[in-house]
């Protein structure tokens, strides 16, 4: 997480200071928006309807819990909540104060899951709590007074309130055994379980706890992917590498034979045919990390001539987020979704588009929007290509290639007759998907799905562009009467709070680029720092965050006419009908280095993007 605390109060500016392009951005985003009293009675209502929903999924969860025991398994309620996506809800202000409650006053996980490992692995040194500014340690040696300060450093530079460190004395077995314990559940032991196998490459309990190691590595390290490359051409490297934050790192390089074993075993484990390297496969497996299930989705493909390509998606649940916490920052979109998805009667139907490029986190949202419904009362049925995340509480089907009868469009018609009250589709791939998807909108459902485009309004386009010609004016009227909202949506890195530098406006940015965001230059803002720090890992970079460009259509019966017209002729200019919200990518762009998390310098590369 990155701390999203303004730099500086957005200063008054007169409509005279703000550039024309950017007057129209704000004269979109502000027609038909809510008020802050609107919204803070929308958000009193989502959070009482969540803490509702969470009394009503308690009930249910304590029904299973009876039953897990009886069958010998053993959940705790929290757990088969958690499970469920019915995470304990509060307002802003109350979460805001949880945050910094936890910045003055956390226990030993909450400071190791807060710290960069290798800021307190390597001292020997067990993390005992923080409480009252004061960090207490356990050491199995004394510190030097660099250590000590380059800890302190670290711990202040990561938000928490720490004013000194003390340490305290252990004995020295409990101590050690409480460090093997630690060391089990980091990351730090990958480089030398590594070189403790390729010393011994026969060893195959070495291997899989090499496999184990890198695995809860990747994980220590927030990566979303694995990729493994085995060549058996002597001239080619074999590197593990790990997507973080969009980009991929090169982390081990390991011998020809010793890919080859790691690539059999993670085949294997994952049910694949590991004597085949030729024919692209999918398979999955799981793997259990700080007492939680961690699902690991591998893709199997051919390299070179005698080879092997294999990409592992990380699916961790404890990295989704949560509908409040993906929506903090464009609160009106958040509330605008929850009403269509808590609806007050059955019935209203629509559609919900989610678009963007691959890896901008529309799976996310999706995954969010669903845990968002209350999925008691209503019906949800998922339409999925893989099945990514297990949802509890509704039903999940998977697309079968090649199968006629198990296609998306054929799922979308069979699904209708399960009495859904949302269906959810993975993607829109086709023209036959598109109809079927916008019949089930028309008759009563609200329907979900995610589009490939590269704007909000270039989604009508596409989605246009899939249906049949001899259909395409009553699909497109279709569209126009149904579609509710549009999300178009990036990813884009945040700086390192800890080590950002900051400057002014006018020392970064020409006088061009001052006039095209609006910003004065006297205005602070932040830049990345290419040389990093501990929390980044030495890049500047630490995390991403959503940028969107969305649609929100409130229009009546009468205007979505209006819409129908602006498809037919220039979809450009439905964001001047009445009822219609426009938020411009460009305006979350301004806003994100408002509050210092983006570097302005990036504006113009992310708006050509």
């Amino acid at each position: 997480m990155v701390d999203e605390t303004p730099i500086v109060e957005e200063s008054e500016t007169t409509s005279s200071d703000v550039p024309e392009k950017r007057k129209e951005d704000r004269r979109q985003a502000d027609k038909g928006s809510p008020t802050g009293h609107e919204r803070r009675q929308a958000r009193e209502r989502r959070i009482a309807y969540q803490v509702e929903g969470r009394e009503r999924y308690l009930d249910m969860v304590q029904k299973e819990r009876s039953l897990l025991l009886q069958q010998g398994v053993s959940r705790s309620t929290e757990q088969l909540l958690d499970a469920a996506g019915a995470f304990a809800t509060s307002d802003n202000q109350d979460h805001d104060d949880e945050q910094q409650t936890a910045r003055e006053t956390a226990s030993g996980d909450q400071l190791r899951a807060i710290l960069p490992v290798q800021s307190w692995l390597p001292l020997n040194i067990h993390l005992i709590g923080l409480r009252d500014g004061i960090l207490r340690i356990a050491p199995l040696n004394e510190l030097l007074d660099r250590q000590r300060d380059s800890l302190l450093s670290t711990a202040q530079r990561s938000g928490l309130k720490v004013d000194t460190i003390e340490a305290e004395i252990w004995d020295r077995a409990e101590l050690l055994e409480t460090l093997r314990a630690v060391h089990d559940l980091s990351a730090d032991r990958c480089e030398k379980t590594l070189a403790e196998w390729l010393a011994d490459i026969d060893n195959g309990l070495l291997l899989n706890q090499f496999q184990r190691d890198m695995l809860a590595e990747t994980l220590q390290m927030r990566a979303s992917d694995i990729h493994i490359v085995q060549d058996n051409n002597p001239d080619a490297p074999n590197w593990i590498k790990y997507r973080v934050d969009g980009d991929l790192i090169p982390m081990h390089l390991l011998p020809a034979e010793a890919m080859a074993r790691l690539t059999t075993l993670l085949k294997r484990d994952a049910g694949l045919n590991f004597g085949d390297k030729t024919t692209p496969k999918d398979g999955r497996f799981s793997f259990s990390w700080q007492g939680r299930m961690v699902d690991i989705r591998v893709a199997a493909g051919p390299q070179g001539i005698d080879g092997e390509k294999l990409t592992l998606r990380l699916l961790d649940r404890a990295a989704l987020k949560g509908f409040d916490e993906l929506f903090k920052r464009h609160e009106d979109v958040g509330d605008h979704l929850a009403k269509l998805l808590n609806p007050e009667i059955k019935g209203g139907g629509g559609l919900i588009l989610l678009s963007g490029p691959t890896g901008s986190g529309k799976t996310t949202t999706l995954y969010a929007c669903v845990q968002q419904i209350d999925r008691r009362r209503r019906h949800v049925l998922t339409i999925e290509d893989p099945i990514e995340y297990e949802m509890r509480y509704a039903t999940q089907w998977q697309v079968r290639a090649g199968d006629k009868e198990g296609d998306f469009a054929s799922l979308i018609r069979a699904s209708m007759r399960h009495d859904p009250d949302y269906i959810i589709i993975g993607e829109m791939r086709d023209g036959e998907t598109v109809e079927t998807a916008l019949k089930a909108a028309e008759s009563g459902h609200t329907v979900i799905t995610t589009v490939h485009a590269d704007t909000a309004i270039q989604t009508f386009e596409r989605l246009r562009s899939l249906m049949p010609h001899e259909r395409e004016r009553s699909s497109t009227f279709t569209l126009a009467q149904q579609v509710k909202a549009i999300l178009n949506q990036r990813l884009v890195k945040t700086l390192c709070q800890g080590c950002a530098h900051t400057s002014v406006a006018g020392e970064v940015l020409s006088e061009q680029d001052l006039e095209e965001t609006g910003l004065k230059p006297n205005e602070k803002v932040r830049t990345i720092n290419t040389s990093g720090c501990d929390l980044c890992n030495r890049t500047g970079i630490l995390g991403r965050t959503l940028l969107l460009d969305t649609l929100l259509v409130n229009s009546n019966v009468q205007q979505r006419q209006k819409v129908y017209d602006s498809l037919m002729s220039n979809a450009n200019t439905i964001t001047a009908i009445e009822g219609v919200v426009f938020h411009s990518r460009r305006e979350g762009l301004i806003d994100l280095v408002r509050n210092g998390l983006v570097d302005p310098t990036l504006i113009s590369s992310y708006l050509e993007e």
